[in-house]
């Protein structure tokens, strides 16, 4: 594993389940980089709300998020149809998408050094990282991926289900008006369905070398 010595930051966007947080984590891991999941904070408001039941949902996730441990987040069960498709629903309210946003960007000014990923990380959270990687898997693949990945907590679940639920999210993610699933110009295509998690990472991190040669000279 290599540490960067200098301060680097990488933006990781794509669709459900298009691999995205394999691939943030495991060059996160490999640099020694502050790793954070938006999503997994979007699923976290999902649980809460559907949990909790507040009567003012916004004033309830601004409290919640405002004394987050972001490790914490790793003992719950958040991958599920129903919050999954929630998710969705309030990735689209734009006063949960301030406060959520203020959490990502508070996070990337205290670790100089991080990898965020989500769906708008390049074009609104990070717009200034120093390198963008947009992922992109075909739909049945990802089904199959997720369908495997929630099969083990629930050996009930159906792919048919899993598949639907990922083509409605992706579908409000790239038609929602709030912060939309965008490709950033400056993104770097990594395409998960023609490629092992060694090439992926291979391929990431060629990229990662030469931006921080070009940037800093080393």
């Amino acid at each position: 594993m290599k540490q960067i010595k200098q301060n680097v930051q990488i933006s990781c966007d794509g669709g459900a389940a298009t691999g995205k947080s394999t691939g943030a984590q495991m060059i996160s891991k490999k640099y020694k980089l502050k790793f954070l999941s938006s999503g997994l904070l979007y699923r976290y408001a999902s649980y809460l709300i559907l949990r909790f039941k507040p009567k003012n949902p916004i004033l309830f996730l601004r409290k919640k998020f405002k004394t987050l441990n972001y490790n914490s987040l790793k003992k719950i069960n958040l991958h599920s149809p129903e919050i999954s498709e929630y998710s969705a629903i309030i990735a689209k309210k734009n006063e949960v998408r301030k406060i959520l946003k203020k959490f990502q960007i508070n996070f990337s000014k205290k670790y100089k050094n991080c990898c965020i990923e989500g769906r708008d990380i390049s074009t609104k959270i990070l717009p200034n990282s120093d390198i963008k990687f947009f992922f992109k898997c075909n739909l049945n693949i990802a089904a199959q991926r997720r369908y495997r990945e929630l099969k083990k907590k629930n050996p009930k679940i159906k792919k048919k289900e899993v598949k639907k639920a990922l083509k409605i999210r992706n579908i409000m993610d790239t038609k929602r008006k709030n912060s939309p699933l965008l490709k950033h110009r400056d993104s770097i295509e990594i395409d998960t369905g023609k490629l092992n998690k060694q090439s992926m990472l291979a391929k990431m991190s060629k990229y990662v070398e030469k931006t921080i040669e070009k940037k800093y000279g080393n």
